[in-house]
């Protein structure tokens, strides 16, 4: 597991917490800001995926 699985997964996390505040508090900013956090987090995983798949080669 690499550095970019890790920061992905956590942003991830950050953005499903943003997301529940966001639905929560009725404040659509910040639920469309937990979801792009969501989603950036979950490309930077499978970037760091792809890496630890390129290094097991």
């Amino acid at each position: 597991m690499n550095k970019d699985r890790i920061e992905g997964s956590a942003k991830q996390a950050k953005g499903a917490v943003k997301n529940a505040a966001g639905k929560l508090t009725g404040d659509t900013k910040l639920q469309s800001e937990g979801t792009a956090d969501k989603i950036e987090g979950k490309v930077q995983n499978a970037v760091g995926g792809l890496k630890d798949k390129l290094k097991e080669k």
